[in-house]
């Protein structure tokens, strides 16, 4: 009798891979720190885009930014993000929901894995009606530690039941890329935010992806 094969899953980056939000982020920060007399530059946003509050916060005030303040102005920069993306609307990136609906179809289990908070995951999942593809959801507060950490991937795959090797992390950042080789699982690379990404495999767009794509990088 042939034992049954172990789950697979993919766990999703949001910002960057599920939709394109840096628009709305980079208008939120900008708007929460000119009330810190900061004019951030878009450079300066791309930068530490996708890292977590603090660090951004820490990175561009100073390392002794007391715990309050960073709470206050990340607070403050959430809730315009969550403003704009309940006011203007948001869209999927190309071929998301086709994979959405493809690898759930196949059987994969999935996950969100992001950095972001969970208020702003639910509302971007809401905006989308995604909600039934995801077996769990990991973000901000679940974690202790923020990509390249693989902490976030981790918690995610356990989450899901399915063990790290049998996980594709679906990422458009460095950090990610670095994270999910490190918590010793395949990558896939979408260049929306970053050109050069060091991924299993690399596109431009989902929809690029050959309809075996994620078969190839962790078989059945």
């Amino acid at each position: 009798m042939t034992a049954p094969t172990a789950p697979r899953a993919v766990l999703w980056d949001m910002d960057g891979v599920l939709v394109d939000s840096a628009e709305y982020h980079y208008a939120a920060w900008r708007e929460a720190l000119a009330q810190e007399g900061v004019d951030l530059s878009y450079d300066a946003f791309r930068a530490t885009f996708g890292q977590r509050n603090d660090t951004i916060l820490r990175h561009l005030l100073g390392p002794d930014l007391p715990d309050s303040e960073v709470a206050r102005i990340g607070d403050l920069k959430e809730s315009l993000y969550r403003q704009l993306v309940r006011t203007r609307g948001i869209a999927p990136l190309p071929g998301v929901l086709d994979w959405l609906a493809r690898l759930r179809d196949q059987g994969w289990r999935q996950a969100i894995a992001s950095a972001a908070p969970r208020a702003n995951v639910d509302a971007i999942v809401q905006a989308l009606g995604i909600a039934h593809y995801f077996g769990a959801t990991t973000s901000s507060e679940d974690v202790t530690r923020g990509k390249p950490d693989p902490q976030v991937y981790l918690v995610s795959a356990q989450r899901l039941g399915v063990p790290p090797a049998r996980c594709v992390v679906v990422e458009d950042a460095p950090a990610g890329i670095e994270g999910a080789r490190r918590a010793g699982m395949r990558c896939i690379g979408v260049t929306s935010t970053h050109l050069h990404l060091d991924a299993d495999l690399v596109v431009a767009a989902l929809s690029e992806l050959p309809p075996d794509s994620f078969e190839k990088l962790v078989p059945s």
